[in-house]
């Protein structure tokens, strides 16, 4: 005979409650949840999923839609979060739409017809039409690394400002005035707050920002050494250069080796994440770091408190829930190294 909840209260000696909460993907102890899983192996209890979501009008499940999956941003965020919500219940449905506008639809759609509770998008869309059918169902929506105008769901983002305008503080307190930056593209908002950061930076040290020293890539390594080599081809009295993403940090690096320019004595470089990229480069690289951990555990955190607190009220005769949606903003740190030459003298 298969094995209860009842049998699972009785193995631990926990409450009915304390099992059904767990289940549930409820809060519970440490101690309590070692236990609980304990029993559910010796047991070999099985959840009948499909019988819960008909009674529960919930699958368990958190749909993620991100850009790239090969993407070490990206990947490093999924993978604490589905270990977070694994620990409440939940189990992650990841689709990967290559940085395509079309493909992000069709995969918000397909996750949609599957019933997953929530989605957890980085967004490639601008305009978040593809979000539409969680928005009009009340399903819970948390947006990583972007935010998205018109669309009110919760966001968890870093102070992009704040990254650039530090990395340009760095190059000019060691004397550098001729900043070049590589960016991302001005249509996606992480890469036009970190351009706004870095001529920001510039405007307040007195120094007018020049278009020549920027160059816009397409947050891919390609895109960081083409830049690269245009803005190093391009101007001889160039110092400097902010490079504001891991993959055109990488390309970045690419270039000036593939140029024979040497890091930190020909060209000062400071880049964007990946501290194990970081120590790898010879010099070592001082880069832009960001908090991981954090911008997952507050995603994940975030989803789960909608799905507590402003759940799907899908019954018939209920309206979904209405929460406005917050935005969480989190500072990003620096792992100087070695690649910051000092001209001040």
């Amino acid at each position: 005979m298969a094995a209860t909840i009842k049998d699972i209260a009785k193995k631990t000696g926990l409450g009915l409650a304390t099992v059904s909460s767990y289940l549930n993907g409820g809060n519970v102890r440490e101690k309590n949840r070692i236990l609980i899983e304990a029993a559910i192996q010796e047991l070999h209890f099985e959840v009948n999923e499909v019988a819960r979501g008909l009674k529960t009008n919930r699958t368990k499940t958190i749909g993620v839609v991100i850009p790239e999956l090969n993407n070490v941003f990206c990947a490093e965020i999924m993978t604490e979060i589905e270990d977070i919500m694994r620990n409440h219940g939940y189990a992650l449905v990841i689709c990967d739409c290559r940085t395509d506008g079309i493909r992000e639809c069709d995969a918000v759609e397909f996750l949609y017809r599957k019933r997953v509770d929530g989605l957890i998008n980085m967004p490639v869309n601008l305009d978040g039409r593809h979000l539409r059918c969680f928005l009009d169902a009340g399903r819970p929506i948390v947006l990583i690394d972007r935010r998205l105008e018109g669309v009110d769901c919760d966001c968890v983002l870093v102070d992009n400002l704040e990254a650039a305008g530090q990395a340009v503080r760095i190059f000019l307190r060691n004397g550098h005035t001729r900043i070049g930056m590589i960016g991302g593209p001005t249509d996606v908002f992480t890469g036009q707050e970190r351009l706004t950061g870095y001529r920001n930076a510039l405007i307040e040290a007195g120094i007018e920002p020049e278009d020549r020293l920027i160059a816009l890539g397409d947050y891919t390594i390609r895109g960081g050494v083409r830049c690269m080599k245009e803005l190093l081809a391009g101007n001889p009295d160039m110092t400097a250069v902010f490079v504001a993403n891991y993959e055109m940090t990488m390309g970045a690096v690419i270039g000036m080796n593939e140029m024979g320019i040497r890091m930190g004595e020909e060209i000062s470089m400071i880049g964007f994440d990946n501290a194990e990229f970081a120590r790898a480069c010879n010099p070592k690289l001082t880069i832009v770091s960001q908090p991981i951990r954090e911008i997952a555990w507050n995603a994940a955190e975030l989803m789960l408190e909608r799905l507590r607190k402003c759940g799907r009220r899908n019954e018939p005769g209920k309206e979904p829930s209405v929460c406005p949606g917050r935005v969480v903003k989190l500072a990003t740190g620096m792992l100087e190294g070695d690649s910051v030459r000092n001209l001040a003298g």
